[in-house]
């Protein structure tokens, strides 16, 4: 699916949640030709994202509203900037604030944690993922901030990726089994997606490099130490992936191992929105 139409329904569904039978107050207060202008102000330090979002929701709401974008997605901000200035009828600028600024607060909080966590780790090779520990129906839009803050999407959901985890395997009987339930799968359904296995030891670990059709392993809740010695042991047949309980302090430690990625359910689950206000001009 394209952000267009994943960005459509779900701006037209969260207008509708806003605005029910109309935006009264504006409505009772505000003559209904009364034009204006509003800017958005950036009141703290970070990386701007949503910009592309925000531009949508003005236009769903009122395709006459002019957007001047002063800032564009991923640029570095500060207190004090004005990110854009927005000019049309009051009740559509009225009616679109809110969501409007709860897309770009969050967003942008998200790419301002992935662009400082990246930051840390930027003389490594490693690359820093995300999870699927997303907010319900906002999966499209976070996964969007991790990519503005210079990080990379894991699997976007349970379609796009086999993954099994310690739950599959010691349901299936074993990694053995579940590899061989899954190159039996692929073959009857012609689905060829890339598989990624996560190991809890090292025993596992040698079960998984005796497997063929494996892309990825995950070491889950390794130290830094042990995950340095599976990255020996893998010896780059396979990509490799740290994960479990990795910090801000930690993954330079991580980082520095050689691991190929490490996957941060913090990205999007433990967030400080931006602060941003819309402002009348």
């Amino acid at each position: 699916m394209t952000q267009e139409i994943d960005s459509k329904q779900f701006i037209l569904n969260a207008l509708n949640e806003d605005i029910g039978d109309g935006d009264h107050s504006s409505l009772a207060s505000i003559p209904a030709d009364t034009t204006g202008a509003a800017r958005l102000l950036v009141k703290e330090s970070g990386v701007l994202a949503g910009m592309e979002v925000a531009k949508q929701i003005f236009n769903l709401v009122d395709p006459e509203l002019i957007l001047e974008v002063i800032l564009a997605d991923g640029e570095q901000v500060k207190y004090g900037d004005v990110a854009f200035i927005v000019r049309g009828k009051t009740h559509s600028i009225l009616k679109a604030e809110r969501l409007v600024l709860n897309m770009m607060q969050r967003m942008s909080g998200i790419a301002t944690q992935t662009n400082r966590i990246v930051s840390r780790i930027s003389h490594t090779e490693t690359r820093v993922l995300d999870t699927r520990k997303t907010t319900p129906g906002l999966r499209f839009f976070e996964k969007w901030a991790v990519r503005i803050g210079g990080g990379q999407n894991h699997r976007f959901g349970l379609f796009d990726m086999i993954m099994l985890k310690d739950n599959h395997v010691d349901y299936a009987g074993g990694i053995h089994a579940a590899m061989h339930q899954v190159r039996t799968y692929q073959e009857q359904r012609g689905i060829f997606l890339p598989v990624e296995i996560e190991v809890r030891n090292f025993e596992e670990l040698d079960q998984v490099l005796a497997e063929v059709g494996v892309t990825r392993v995950m070491f889950d809740n390794f130290s830094p130490e042990q995950v340095k010695k599976a990255v020996g042991i893998v010896g780059g047949k396979i990509e490799t992936e740290a994960s479990g309980g990795i910090t801000e302090d930690t993954i330079v430690d991580y980082a520095e191992t050689g691991v190929d990625f490490v996957s941060m359910g913090a990205l999007t689950h433990s967030v400080k929105s931006l602060d941003l206000s819309l402002k009348a001009l």
